[in-house]
């Protein structure tokens, strides 16, 4: 049985992050991004908490179901993949959001922002998906 607390306070900080992405992603343009910091700061820090978020349910999932313990915070995704828990392209996307955390974290000062605006447009969604994926499986495990 999975421990729903902690997996919900992760959910509860993904949902949250992405809707704030989700404001953002409506209303800024690559230009403003790059000019406001204070805008260009909301969006980093919101990718932050919400790929960590993920990283973080991952994590947890692998430990409650005495998964292979990951070296690295993508390999989180594929040891979910590798069980069913998830579909090929889905980790690799989820992978692809945990090398970028890792730029977010690491080399702020050296971040490309195009790239950075480039994933709040067009790839936030996995996050997304991975948070709907999450709550099936906390619903399947209920019953």
């Amino acid at each position: 049985m999975i421990d729903e607390r902690s997996v919900l306070t992760h959910l509860t900080e993904l949902h949250d992050a992405l809707r704030d992405l989700e404001r953002y992603r409506e209303r800024v343009t690559l230009e403003e991004f790059k000019a406001n910091r204070d805008t260009r700061n909301m969006v980093l820090y919101a990718l932050v908490v919400s790929i960590q978020s993920c990283i973080d349910i991952a994590n947890h999932i692998i430990s409650e179901f005495r998964l292979p313990r990951p070296e690295t915070y993508k390999e989180s995704f594929e040891t979910l993949w590798r069980h069913g828990y998830l579909e090929e392209g889905i980790y690799q996307k989820l992978a692809d959001l945990a090398g970028f955390r890792n730029v977010l974290v690491h080399v702020y000062w050296g971040l490309d922002l195009e790239r950075a605006y480039s994933i709040l447009q067009d790839d936030i969604w996995i996050a997304e998906k991975f948070e709907r994926i999450v709550k099936g499986l906390l619903e399947k495990h209920e019953s």
